[in-house]
């Protein structure tokens, strides 16, 4: 079994969740299993270093962004294993201190995001990642954060894509996920 299959297995779908119409992917399987979270690293920071890295023809990735929450479940070992710094996006008012924010639609809402002034320095190298993409909203927002600090997203990393979610993307920069959901 491949590690996409193994890790595929362990996901959980939950039906109507938060509200009515909403498929929820359950990645905390995953995560209670140790195996299971040091295959999902592995795989994320082996593509980094073997794909988007020499596609960019860059020598690294200076900040690895993470979106909240289950970004932050994923974000920090990712940023440890590449020996780059960590940055969370959190929702409004979570942060202290001075901060850009940007208002995103969500596939059941509107919120905004928050990232620290001056966490991210003009020409860094940025990788955006997060467990689950559907509509893009939150990781556009993303996005927005580290251009407005000066960065330059390489690529925005998930575990899980709902399919529909591949009509978008934000600039230039491609969207890699590991399982894919229609």
């Amino acid at each position: 079994m491949s590690d996409v299959e193994y890790l595929r297995s362990l996901l959980t779908e939950y039906m109507d969740f938060p509200k009515p119409g909403i498929s929820f992917v359950d990645i905390f399987p995953i995560l209670r299993n140790p195996l299971a979270f040091e295959t999902l690293i592995t795989h994320f920071v082996h593509h980094i270093l073997s794909q988007t890295i020499p596609k960019s023809l860059l020598k690294k990735v200076d900040v690895v962004v993470a979106l909240d929450a289950r970004g932050f479940l994923l974000g920090p070992t990712i940023a440890l294993r590449l020996g780059a710094a960590f940055v969370p996006v959190r929702k409004k008012g979570k942060l202290p201190g001075p901060c850009v924010s940007v208002s995103y639609e969500k596939e059941y809402g509107v919120d905004v995001f928050e990232m620290q002034t001056g966490v991210i320095q003009r020409g860094q190298n940025v990788i955006v990642v997060d467990d689950l993409i559907a509509t893009g909203g939150s990781a556009k927002a993303a996005g927005q954060l580290v251009e407005m600090q000066g960065g330059t997203v390489l690529e925005y990393l998930f575990i899980v894509e709902i399919v529909m979610a591949r009509d978008w993307q934000y600039d230039k920069s491609p969207i890699y996920s590991i399982v894919q959901y229609s």
